[in-house]
């Protein structure tokens, strides 16, 4: 498989989960690929080595996305390794859920800094190098539709990031640069695992609420973003695709 033979791709929050899933298979199917990592340099340093075990080509490359200089350094480093810059996976998040009695401005910043200020920031950066037929994918939640009790914050910054998507595309466009928005349901992942979802009452309800009859795995979101950053989706950007088994 090679739709992205001699294309560059950097992965936000690639470590693990849905981003480490998304950056082996950009890189099975032809792309070098960053790892961009926050804190867990060892988990970018297992995907990175699964994927050139497999053949591949990657990088691993620390830096948070919500502080300007190293959201540009992540993207230097994708150009100084690889001479280029063709897909941006917009996939770095935090969430946690709270109720309207516990939000405060700690919680409200950690969430918005990373959420949406550090898609802005990185995308900022990575435009500067993004040729014609480059693609931004923004990974963005089937929360916004659901808007479970609890999320108001997490919500509210997925909510920004379809918006933000729709600006992007049309702001992008003129320079053939497609923006799109990849929005999963519930995805079993460390992160889902370790807020306790996995086994809940919620992941029951999700999987009876889901037509195709269980939660998502990372896989299941990596296949599509290939095909938003592959040639494929040539004539798509400015859409919400929502990945999530049927479930709304």
């Amino acid at each position: 498989m090679s739709k992205l033979k001699g294309k560059v791709a950097v992965v936000t929050g690639g470590s693990k989960g849905i981003g480490a899933a998304i950056a082996k298979a950009l890189a099975a199917a032809g792309a070098a690929v960053v790892v961009n990592y926050a804190s867990s340099k060892a988990g970018a340093d297992a995907v990175v080595a699964d994927i050139a075990k497999a053949g591949g080509k990657a990088i691993a490359v620390g830096g948070d996305v919500s502080k300007a200089a190293e959201a540009q350094g992540i993207i230097d480093a994708a150009v100084k390794e690889f001479g280029r810059l063709d897909v941006l996976v917009n996939n770095s998040g935090v969430y946690e859920f709270a109720p309207l009695e516990e939000i405060n401005e700690q919680h409200f910043k950690k969430h918005f800094d990373v959420n949406v200020l550090g898609l802005l920031l990185t995308t900022q950066a990575a435009a500067k190098h993004l040729g014609e037929g480059g693609s931004v994918i923004n990974i963005g939640s089937l929360v916004t539709r659901l808007t479970p009790p609890g999320s108001a914050v997490y919500t509210a910054t997925k909510g920004a990031v379809d918006a933000i998507t729709g600006v992007l595309a049309r702001e992008l466009g003129p320079r053939k640069i497609r923006v799109n928005a990849l929005n999963p349901g519930m995805v079993e992942t460390e992160g889902t695992h370790a807020a306790g979802f996995i086994g809940s009452d919620f992941h029951q309800h999700a999987t009876a609420q889901t037509p195709l009859g269980r939660i998502g795995q990372p896989d299941d979101i990596a296949s599509i973003a290939v095909f938003l950053a592959s040639d494929d989706s040539y004539w798509l950007t400015g859409e919400h695709l929502f990945a999530a088994g049927g479930m709304r």
